[in-house]
């Protein structure tokens, strides 16, 4: 069953000080709700999948026309192809063929469980200002700086998901080095990074762009 939720933040500066509050109102799922983020991930995951694994059946496998000796008299068993799977060379039988992995889940219920992960990080989140125009170079060091004095980027043993309304060259390049540092555009979330992520630097842009997308 679903219901609505008023998650309230405090919007900090790039110093660390809270200056104002913001609020969000999300639709998310109260009874059993790991069940919905556990499919979810699931079909993301598939989703990844490329599912072009394949082996040549006996039919497939070039050759084999010929029977290989006559049916009787020789003392060996009977074949009729050098193509079966019995034979080295041939055809795989029950080989992998290229298929999709994708499992379909409605856009309601997508959008129910993005919103239920998002409630569930709550006490991960930290709402800033807008950051893009401090990075003036795309140089990791400072992006690193100016990121620094919110949460320890640089640890590498956690993993920090930025959100951002809108994601300039400048933030882009200074950050793709940080292994440990996932930037995604607020209208293009996804629910594996979000529950992954163990803390969430999220711009108030860009948590008035989810409100818009994904709120019903």
């Amino acid at each position: 069953m679903a219901s609505k939720q008023t998650l309230n933040y405090k919007v900090h500066t790039l110093a660390g000080e809270a200056t104002s509050e913001t609020s969000i109102t999300l639709s998310v799922q109260d009874t059993n709700p790991k069940y919905l983020l556990h499919r979810a991930i699931v079909a993301q995951n598939n989703g990844l999948r490329q599912g072009t694994s394949s082996c040549k059946t006996r039919s497939e496998v070039r050759g084999g026309g010929k029977k290989p000796w006559k049916q009787k008299g020789t003392g060996n068993a009977r074949s009729g192809s050098s193509n079966s799977p019995l034979w080295k060379g041939g055809g795989v039988a029950f080989g992998p063929q290229p298929r999709s992995y994708a499992k379909k889940m409605n856009t309601k219920e997508w959008r129910l469980a993005l919103n239920t992960a998002l409630q569930s990080r709550f006490d991960k989140t930290v709402v800033v200002e807008d950051f893009s125009n401090s990075i003036k170079n795309p140089k990791t060091k400072n992006a690193v700086e100016v990121l620094s004095k919110i949460t320890n980027i640089a640890d590498n043993s956690s993993k920090t998901l930025i959100i951002l309304s809108d994601v300039n060259d400048n933030v882009n390049l200074s950050l793709r080095n940080l292994s440990n540092v996932t930037l995604l555009r607020s209208n293009t979330l996804n629910i594996r990074d979000i529950l992954l992520a163990n803390k969430i630097i999220i711009t108030d842009k860009a948590l008035q762009n989810i409100q818009e997308v994904y709120s019903e």
